[in-house]
This record gives C-alpha cells, sequence and structure tokens, in this order.
C-alpha cells in the first residue's frame, strides 16, 4: 500500500541530522517521487524530491507563490512570509521587484566587489591566526564575513551587525512563531528607519539606490522596500554563513578532499558546486507553492488548489541526473543543481555568495594548508530548529 493510500506522512520525517538527507524520505522518494504529507503548519501537501519536477514547481506559472499567503497555507515553518516579500509575489509584481535590484547582483557587479571580499577575509584570518591556534572559525569568519558584506553592500551601520544577527537568527525560527514575529518586527523597524532617513539625506548605497529610484509605475512602496531589505539581509548572512561553516566541515571530515584543493585551488569553482549541490542546506522542504491548475507530476496529478512542496536535497541527489550522487566529485563538469532555487525566484545573491565562498576556500588553502578540526566531528553541536542548517561552532588549529 502506497503512502497516499494509507494516507499523509508527518512531515518532516526526523530531525534535522547534521548534513544528512533525511533517512526515511530518502528510503521512500524512490519508489514515491512525489507524497502526500501533512505539513507542520496549516495542513496537507504534496512533497516532490525528483529533479525534474521541482524544477516543474519552482518555474512552471501554474504553481503560485502568491496564493501560498496566509496563515491557513500548509507550510514548514511558523511563520510565512508577508505579502510584500518578493518572495511570496509571482510575475508581474514580482517581476517589477527584481527588476529594481537585479542590477546589483550581476556577475559583473558582484566581481567589483572582490577585491574588497578578499581584502575583509584576509583581515579575519589575520586576526585568527594572531590570536593563535585553536580557533573556532564560525566566530573568526564564517558569521563575520556575510553580514560585513551585506551591510556594506546595503549602507547598514557596522555597529549594529550584532542586533542583525540576532534578529535573523530568529526570524527564520521554524517552530516559534512569537520569536520569528518579533524578528521581523525589530528587522521592519529599523530598516524603515533606514529608509525614512535616506529619503532626507541620499546615500550611495544600494539601499539608497533603490529609494531614489525614480517614482514611475515602477516604483518601490516603503513597505515593499523593507520586505526587500529583509530579505537580502537574510539571505545574505544566514545562509551564507551557515554555508561557508558546512563546506569548511565536509572538507576537514573528508581530508582527501581537502588536500585536493589544497594542491590544485583551480578546482575550487567546481568544488563550490559541487558542495552546493551535495550538501542539503535547508532543514526543511522549502516554500509552499498553490497549484492553480491540475498538472501532472510523475504520474500523479496535483489538483488545483492543492498545496506543493519541493525538496531540494533529494532533488540534488537523484541518480536520473547526478552519477553517483552519493559521492563529492569536484570534476562532474556542469553541475545542475537547484540549491539556489530555478525560474523566477531563482536566488538574487547567488552569485555573491558563490563569490565569497570561493574566496574563503581560496584563501584557507593558501594561507592554512593544514587546516584540521580541534574536537572530534562527533563531539560538534549543530544548529537547530532553524531553517538553515548549520554547525553551532567549528573548533579548529592549523
Amino acid at each position: 500500500m502506497t503512502a497516499t493510500e494509507e494516507g499523509p506522512r508527518a512531515y518532516p520525517f526526523g530531525p534535522a541530522d547534521k548534513l544528512n538527507v533525511d533517512a526515511t524520505l530518502a528510503e521512500i522518494s524512490g519508489e514515491e517521487p512525489i507524497l502526500r504529507v501533512r505539513l507542520p503548519f496549516g495542513g496537507d501537501a504534496w512533497l516532490v524530491t525528483r529533479h525534474a519536477d521541482v524544477k516543474t514547481v519552482l518555474a512552471d506559472p501554474r504553481f503560485s507563490r502568491a496564493a501560498a499567503v496566509g496563515d491557513h497555507v500548509p507550510r514548514t515553518v511558523a511563520v510565512g512570509l508577508p505579502r510584500t516579500s518578493m518572495l511570496s509575489m509571482d510575475p508581474p509584481e514580482h517581476s517589477r521587484l527584481r527588476r529594481r535590484v537585479a542590477n546589483a547582483f550581476t556577475v559583473r557587479r558582484v566581481e567589483k566587489l572582490r577585491p574588497r571580499v578578499e581584502e575583509i577575509v584576509d583581515g579575519l584570518l589575520d586576526t585568527m591566526i594572531d590570536a593563535g591556534s585553536p580557533a573556532d572559525l564560525t566566530q573568526a569568519l564564517t558569521w563575520s564575513l556575510p553580514i560585513t558584506v551585506i551591510c556594506e553592500l546595503l549602507g547598514v551601520p557596522m555597529a549594529d551587525r550584532d542586533r542583525f544577527n540576532v534578529w535573523v537568527d530568529g526570524l527564520l525560527m521554524l517552530s516559534d512563531p512569537e520569536q520569528s514575529a518579533q524578528a521581523r518586527g525589530h528587522l521592519n523597524d529599523y530598516l524603515g528607519a533606514l529608509i525614512a532617513q535616506r529619503r532626507i539625506e541620499p546615500t550611495e548605497d544600494l539601499l539608497g539606490e533603490l529609494v531614489a529610484a525614480p517614482d514611475d509605475e515602477d516604483g518601490l512602496r516603503d513597505e515593499e522596500l523593507v520586505s526587500l531589505g529583509v530579505s537580502l539581509l537574510s539571505a545574505g548572512q544566514e545562509a551564507t554563513a551557515n554555508q561557508i561553516g558546512n563546506f569548511v566541515y565536509t572538507l576537514l571530515t573528508k581530508p582527501e578532499l581537502w588536500e585536493k584543493l589544497v594542491a590544485d585551488p583551480g578546482l575550487i569553482p567546481d568544488a563550490v558546486e559541487e558542495l552546493s549541490r551535495y550538501i542539503p542546506i535547508s532543514a526543511s522542504a522549502g516554500f509552499t507553492r498553490i497549484a492553480t491548475a491540475d498538472v501532472e507530476l510523475s504520474g500523479q496529478t496535483v489538483r488545483a488548489g492543492e498545496a506543493v512542496v519541493a525538496e531540494l536535497g533529494m532533488a540534488n541527489r537523484d541518480p536520473e541526473v547526478f552519477e553517483q550522487p552519493e559521492e563529492i566529485d569536484f570534476h562532474r563538469g556542469n553541475i545542475p543543481h537547484v540549491t539556489f532555487g530555478h525560474g523566477v525566484h531563482h536566488c538574487l545573491g547567488a552569485q555573491l555568495a558563490r563569490m565569497e565562498l570561493r574566496v574563503v576556500l581560496t584563501a584557507l588553502m593558501r594561507r592554512l594548508p593544514g587546516l584540521r578540526l580541534a574536537v572530534p566531528a562527533d563531539e560538534l553541536a549543530w544548529r537547530t530548529e532553524r531553517l538553515i542548517r548549520g554547525v553551532e561552532a567549528l573548533p579548529v588549529r592549523w
């Protein structure tokens, strides 16, 4: 009897175990690539795991994000995104907001930021090395770099970065609606004040550019500017910071991979793509979408009005797309992973994240080729109850 015949399974099937895909999901997804699940909040949804189906759900306009706004909608997180968030919109509203900010994250613009990012990384490593071994890499580097970069890009005073870390962390709690809502309120109020200040005193940072944009039919309202700023801060900080730590943890627990990059730093761009594929950074399935028409996925009809969530980590291990998907291979060539999403909601800051990850790995291989964990891997503590997986601390020696 299939899961559908038995009734919806409770999702998630188990806690996020370090950086491993859910064992139960991995076991059943081959036979049931789309299955009915009961999400932690709001009711039942279809869970898709195959690469092709996930790309369809992420890109097909028949799967709507705007229709998934509201507390009654099945979801994996305690508090859904507000209607003003770009991630909660469909075209043309989504296109209007994205068009305003997309130029700041093109490959060319991101490459212009590289020297500054390299300078920040070297400065953080200088401080860590001067303080002596051992050190906690999360405190010394992984949390400091992304918040510095995104605050400088937006024009947020660096003196406030510690507050932002706390607020962003609270915003992405999976099961604490009060803390998540409180964190969003703090971020909204703070960014609202910055926007108001820029209307009086223009600045040349990204937030200033958005405020100064012509007030035409594509102009952004204050609540949209605030929501956009919150999205950029949370994505630019939490996801990148955790992924830096996840990359280093993975490489140090598989020392043969670390040695490959030390011996040949030219592999680092491919390593970033392969590690992005291999590491399931999200602790749960992605944002809910609502089908606006009947759609067939892997032989199963999703009816109009039904909710769907996509398991990116499983899609990145699909054997129909990736040969030996459980292995890390820096020589795969083209790696069509979906870690940064797909379609109109493809991560706006993907190129910035890639660049930061490449810079960090390059600096570590050059300056600390003998880096190693300072404690056994099984003694490391992991962040739980957050949307993004990551280590609490990463003690290292060199």
